[in-house]
């Protein structure tokens, strides 16, 4: 096994044109890997914390003690070391000495690790999907966002995402198709009513709504217009991210003009999920409502599935926890939460020990890098979550698993309805 030569990182700039680190390896032999770590706008308080400078430069998000403790402590602790991805992600969390990476500070650890997991594969001499693949392995279903909502857009309607999933299409290459219609739909409808205000931070439209309900009638009449059937031919998925406006004890929908108890919310989402061909919701409830989350698994989970992302942040033990409890069928995998590869896919394997689907996902705040497309691939996590089907950083993602796709061949095969959870397949 090679032994590493160097770590070195430096500030790159992410889609928000916010410092972020980026961060190279090269290990003895020559083999070499570099990775960039993404940045979320609504953040789960047990995720991993991104260390930032603070102060006045680039409005406080500075990463020149993140990208320092790389090209310090890591670097010296990293160099001279085999190349081992679970025995170097730990002597990350030993070195950071915190739960949450809060010394080192999570962007700087995400960034090596990742970039550790390109430089083995490189060394192997195989794309990191093929490297981290433990047998035949699928291309996962793409979660693609046609409005954008909540913190990723102002906060115009509370919903987060408007999404949509064609879990039916024959391969990748038609789904991304599919997905491109109703987009380019969704936008001429909006110009059409005189709604069209531009597009929000992922990428999808800015959604300009009378009421959070009256996104998902939009995004239905804009499947038809696309010339797709709803709930038949193509689905919607929302990320509801209620956390962000859980407030004083109450769900505070402030483009409805409601104040909710729990029963009242998960009341207001099952009556959406039986009014709309809806097939995923992510965060119906907030993130530390354990009970309320498995009262909703319950009642509408053998038809839709229900998505835990800052409700598990990445955690094995969370998800572990929620799975006994019965909350979620499906978990949300981000590698920048956990702060490093293997806690991520620990995370992901406690999830498909449990019986769940998995989606990889990207961050509102991202970069160029195609890391998680590799991840989603490699990993069979059957389902990958980016943004939505405009600005670079997002798609040079879907155009990295296109290129899977082709280097996959004969052999490639679309997760389809087989990505999520058996009870929900059509």
């Amino acid at each position: 096994m090679s032994r590493i030569q160097s770590v070195k990182a430096r500030q790159i700039w992410d889609s928000r044109g916010r410092p972020t680190v980026e961060a190279d390896i090269r290990l003895e032999g020559g083999a070499f890997g570099r990775a960039a770590a993404p940045a979320g706008a609504s953040r789960g308080i047990h995720e991993a914390i991104d260390l930032r400078d603070g102060g006045t430069k680039f409005g406080g998000f500075g990463v020149d003690k993140a990208v320092a403790n790389v090209n310090g402590p890591i670097a010296k602790a990293f160099v001279g070391k085999h190349a081992d991805q679970e025995a170097l992600d730990a002597l990350l969390s030993e070195l950071d000495g915190t739960p949450n990476f809060s010394r080192l500070g999570g962007n700087a650890t995400v960034a090596v690790s990742l970039a550790l997991s390109h430089a083995l594969a490189d060394a192997a001499e195989k794309p990191l999907w093929k490297y981290l693949a433990n047998g035949k392995v699928r291309l996962p279903v793409p979660e693609i966002q046609i409005f954008g909502g909540g913190a990723h857009a102002g906060r115009r309607t509370d919903i987060q995402d408007f999404m949509v999933m064609v879990p039916g299409a024959e391969n990748l290459r038609r789904a991304f198709e599919i997905t491109g219609d109703v987009y380019r739909a969704a936008g001429a409808l909006m110009a059409d009513e005189n709604r069209l205000s531009g597009t929000a931070d992922e990428g999808g439209w800015w959604p300009n709504f009378d009421s959070n309900e009256d996104g998902l009638s939009t995004l239905t009449r804009a499947i038809e217009k696309a010339g797709y059937k709803p709930g038949q031919d193509v689905f919607i998925s929302l990320d509801i991210a209620s956390s962000e406006f859980y407030r004083e004890g109450a769900y505070q929908l402030g483009l409805d003009g409601a104040r909710l108890d729990t029963d009242a919310m998960i009341e207001l989402v099952t009556g959406w999920c039986n009014r709309y061909p809806i097939l995923s919701v992510e965060d119906p409830v907030a993130q530390d409502h354990i009970e309320a989350m498995a009262k909703i698994t319950a009642a509408i989970g053998g038809k839709v599935q229900i998505v835990g992302d800052d409700f598990l942040v990445t955690d094995a033990a969370r998800v572990k926890r929620a799975a006994d409890a019965g909350a979620c069928n499906c978990a949300l995998i981000k590698v920048n939460q956990a702060g490093t590869v293997s806690r991520a896919h620990a995370a992901l394997r406690a999830a498909k020990d449990a019986g769940w689907a998995v989606i990889v996902s990207a961050r509102s705040g991202e970069t160029e890098d195609v890391s998680i497309a590799h991840l989603s691939t490699g990993w069979d996590a059957g389902q990958f979550k980016v943004g939505s089907f405009a600005r670079s950083e997002r798609m040079a993602k879907w155009n990295a698993l296109l290129r899977i796709e082709e280097e996959m061949g004969d052999d490639a095969t679309f997760a389809g309805w087989g990505g999520l959870p058996a009870l929900v397949r059509r």
